[in-house]
């Protein structure tokens, strides 16, 4: 979740996120608002026939609006086994108006907090049990079993981008693909009872990927990131793991040049240090 965007952004949104309450015959309830990234998504508890949910707009250009990001929520409602524990899709509408196109979902209301609120890294350890740990490392693997046409990092990208922001001689191949949520952060995930949220990207990813995102966005908390290399090791220490290591932290120092995760490249460059010692 993010800061509220930029006035006319916010008033657009609420606005539309009103007809889509109205569309789906749900009734906003209090004021809580979650953004999305730049005001991308807004979402609200509502009341509904069928019991109190949570109601997220998403909003596009009308050029960009559709595709994968867009059909992903419907697509894991309909291919993600039970192991992996996440809101459950009640209906979806989509329309344009102006200059933007939205999707209006209705979800089940999902009563555990995320562990993080306003950004994806963590900053202070979360208190997990043994059970939220384990619901993690069988929701990866069940995740990583599904079979999808679906892409979440393509190899293109990684021929291209890898020299590029690592500075290093790699081979850019990856070890193995398996299927990965592509957002694995402490923003989407709840506590403490584990749940996965947030499911437009996912897709085939190299194995190990979504731990590996985990790990990076837990560098500044280092007690964490070594109890998810403890936890997830079977994922990790292997050379598919260290390969999927070095593609998260070619994304995110991308978004260090574009003036985002700013923080966060001191222990990403250390990192890189290591996984190439090895």
């Amino acid at each position: 979740m993010y800061s509220e965007p930029e006035p006319d952004t916010a008033r657009r949104m609420r606005g539309m996120h009103a007809t889509a309450a109205t569309v789906l015959h749900v009734t906003p309830i209090g004021s809580r608002e979650a953004w999305g990234w730049r005001g991308r998504t807004l979402s609200r508890p509502v009341a509904a026939a069928s019991g109190e949910g949570w109601l997220r707009l998403v909003s596009a250009p009308v050029d960009k609006a559709g595709g994968k990001l867009w059909e992903g929520p419907q697509e894991a409602e309909q291919l993600m086994p039970p192991a992996v524990p996440r809101p459950r899709l009640r209906e979806r509408r989509t329309w344009t108006e102006g200059e933007h196109g939205y999707l209006a979902e209705l979800y089940d209301k999902i009563t555990a907090s995320t562990i993080t609120t306003h950004e994806p890294i963590l900053r202070k350890a979360p208190d997990l049990d043994d059970a939220w740990w384990d619901g993690l490392s069988t929701a990866l693997d069940g995740i990583a079993a599904v079979p999808s046409s679906r892409v979440a990092v393509r190899q293109e990208y990684l021929d291209r981008a890898m020299p590029q922001y690592l500075g290093i001689p790699i081979d850019t191949k990856a070890p193995a693909w398996t299927t990965a949520h592509g957002d694995l952060h402490w923003a989407n995930l709840t506590g403490p009872t584990l749940t996965v949220l947030d499911w437009e990207g996912w897709g085939a990813a190299p194995a190990g990927y979504d731990a590996a995102l985990l790990h990076a966005y837990s560098l500044l908390v280092p007690d964490t990131a070594d109890e998810i290399r403890r936890r997830l090791g079977h994922i990790l220490d292997t050379p598919a793991g260290r390969f999927a290591e070095l593609v998260v932290i070619t994304e995110l120092l991308q978004t260090v040049t574009r003036g985002d995760n700013l923080e966060l490249e001191g222990v990403l460059r250390a990192q890189l240090v290591r996984l190439a010692e090895r």
